[in-house]
């Protein structure tokens, strides 16, 4: 993939910021992103973000984090913890995943980190889920693409979480986690095959195993 130009940057960051200048046009004045990582895995946590961008500062190449590479997603990780006017980050780990499932556990995360969070936000982009809160939300399908505060937040979240499975692949060095960050990959149900769960499994996940 060709490297874009600082002119290419500079013009989709601004394409991905509509949705901030239209709730500031508004009347908002802080506008939060919200992205979670690891709904899928069959083992580790859900990790949710949200971050609150400057207006005044670009961070340029933020995307969905799931496009970007390591490197890069790593780079624009430490860009937007100095950059940004505030985050917060939540994990919610495997048995309270079991206990109440995926999506109210990240429902849990994301409202975590709006409570948590120093700089308030009046009003929340989200990717994709309707998120009760006490603050306006606006679900966006793909929004982790299509707004820069949400990428900013899917950044957080997936770099945290990937930090997390790489700890957890010392702990359990026969899984991989720090190679497949607890994804449903072939290798991953052969350790489960051969070694059996973990206490970082989801139960709920792992019910069927062929």
């Amino acid at each position: 993939m060709a490297k874009l130009t600082l002119e290419q940057l500079e013009a989709k960051y601004d394409k991905l910021y509509e949705y901030e200048r239209k709730a500031f046009a508004d009347g908002y004045k802080v506008i939060g992103g919200i992205d979670e990582a690891g709904r899928g895995p069959l083992a580790g946590p859900v990790v949710a973000a949200c971050c609150v961008l400057d207006p005044e500062v670009k961070i340029l190449g933020l995307d969905d984090s799931k496009k970007l590479s390591e490197k890069k997603r790593e780079a624009l990780f430490d860009e937007i913890w100095d950059k940004a006017l505030g985050f917060e980050i939540a994990v919610i780990g495997p048995d309270v995943i079991d206990e109440i499932n995926i999506l109210e556990a990240t429902k849990m995360a994301m409202r975590q980190c709006v409570d948590k969070i120093e700089t308030k936000p009046d009003l929340l982009l989200v990717d994709a889920v309707k998120l009760d809160c006490n603050v306006p939300v606006i679900p966006i399908i793909k929004g982790d693409a299509k707004s820069d505060s949400i990428a900013a937040a899917s950044i957080l979240a997936k770099v945290t979480r990937d930090r997390i499975m790489v700890q957890y692949g010392g702990e359990y060095p026969q899984y991989g986690f720090e190679k497949h960050k607890g994804y449903g990959t072939g290798d991953h149900y052969k350790a489960i095959r051969e070694y059996g769960i973990t206490p970082i499994h989801r139960r709920t996940f792992l019910k069927v195993i062929h």
